[in-house]
């Protein structure tokens, strides 16, 4: 029987994490966008994950980067409500011939098409949940609705780039 979890989605978490703290809390465009690269270990998990399983590890990477943001909470709401509409969104983009529940998301696999309107719709979300949060507030609402569509856009080509870069288009399923 195979874990739904392996050693690589283990170090996929460790590795993220870590260049959130370390690299990516610096790593700011002109103060309005920000680039989530924790988000990535949600996006690149199996297909067939179990989604209360999901909804553990969306809650632990984003209480983790609170931990280390000191945003009380705030990631790890965003991280949560990202896991949950993880699977609808699955849902609405399934192919006709369906997915082999073992197979990680993957843009060799998936195709370009499908993996940039699966990683920016759950990218948007993520991101609209962390800045509504964080403001609490609809005062400068345009410059929110800034920060979140340039967020999206820079955490999303770095998410593209590690996809080109690590993922090669030989391997067919990881678990």
């Amino acid at each position: 029987m195979k874990s739904s979890l392996g050693i690589s989605n283990i170090l996929q978490f460790i590795l993220f994490v870590a260049l959130q703290i370390l690299l990516m809390d610096n790593l700011v465009l002109y103060s309005t966008g920000f680039c989530f690269i924790y988000v990535a270990f949600l996006l690149f998990l199996p297909l067939g994950i179990n989604r209360l399983l999901l909804l553990f590890l969306g809650f632990l990477v984003g209480f983790t980067v609170d931990i280390f943001y000191d945003t009380m909470g705030i990631h790890a709401a965003a991280s949560v409500l990202l896991a949950f509409l993880r699977p609808h969104v699955l849902n609405l983009l399934t192919p006709r011939d369906g997915y082999d529940i073992n197979d990680a998301v993957n843009i060799h696999m998936m195709g370009k098409g499908w993996f940039l309107t699966y990683t920016f719709i759950l990218l948007f979300v993520h991101h609209s949940a962390v800045f509504f949060l964080e403001k609490i507030s609809f005062d400068d609402i345009l410059f929110t609705l800034l920060k979140i569509v340039v967020s999206t856009l820079f955490t999303g080509v770095v998410v593209i780039i590690l996809q080109l870069l690590f993922f090669s288009p030989k391997r067919t399923s990881r678990i």
